[in-house]
């Protein structure tokens, strides 16, 4: 049902859990556990797979928290369940027990991070535009509001589209060589011309190293390749299927 890291289950102040689609009761493509309130499943049925999560978390289905995702740099301080729509922004911290963080993804790259000495954690919904304008960048930063330490900051990056699978044409080229100089290792050649496999798993720890955090690991799960356990967009848009499921990864404080 979850996956864990061994980075962040070494903290006894921290409880974390990187979903897959397993264990849920949604059916069809959603088939099981679809957290995606935005998505086309039968609402009662995300409200079903979400209130799993946060009993496997031990908050209380309120607690477990999500923001209206944009593919923005924007990150929010939380300090309790939301009491009215969800903001929009692409990252959270708090450093209030009890609260778990939840990010939705189905290729972008999930990051939980956590200084557990300061007791501040942070979930990061990074796609390759918010990798480029600065969403991770902005989730430390505001972690270090809050008392966090940038050199005691751990992140992992949970699953995620795999270079190998992520092809992407001369606009998306054009763009990003324009957008993040410097990084152009993170694009290599694909077959078709014009075209490049991106590695977005790369870009984002590199931007990670760059921010100057203790420690960046990538679990080196690929959404795309793993049907099995992930659900991801862009499968379903290459199989011209109607929707597609997301994917919860989330980190919690203990009280």
């Amino acid at each position: 049902m979850f996956i864990q890291a061994p980075a962040l289950a070494s903290q006894p102040s921290i409880r974390h859990a990187f979903f897959t689609r397993r264990g849920g009761v949604s059916e069809g493509i959603y088939a099981s556990l679809n957290g995606g309130v935005g998505s086309s499943d039968y609402p009662e049925k995300v409200r079903e797979n979400r209130r799993r999560m946060a009993e496997t978390l031990a908050v209380s289905s309120e607690a477990l928290i999500s923001v209206y995702q944009v593919h923005s740099p924007d990150a929010v301080i939380v300090e309790g369940p939301w009491r009215a729509e969800r903001p929009k922004a692409d990252a959270m911290v708090t450093a209030v027990p009890g609260i778990a963080l939840g990010i939705t993804t189905a290729d972008c790259g999930p990051v939980l991070f956590a200084d557990a000495d300061a007791r501040v954690i942070g979930a990061a919904h990074a796609g390759w535009r918010g990798a480029v304008t600065g969403v991770l960048e902005s989730t430390v930063t505001a972690m270090e509001r809050l008392g966090a330490r940038r050199g005691q900051i751990v992140a992992v990056l949970g699953p995620t589209i795999s270079q190998r699978a992520y092809e992407v044409g001369p606009d998306f080229i054009d763009r990003f060589m324009k957008e993040a100089p410097g990084h152009e290792r993170f694009l290599k050649a694909a077959e078709r011309p014009g075209h490049a496999v991106f590695d977005l798993p790369g870009f984002i720890g590199a931007r990670l190293e760059a921010a100057g955090i203790a420690a960046f690991t990538d679990l080196g799960l690929c959404t795309y390749c793993d049907e099995e356990r992930f659900f991801s967009y862009r499968r379903t848009t290459h199989r011209k299927e109607p929707d597609y499921g997301r994917l919860i990864s989330a980190i919690a404080l203990t009280p």
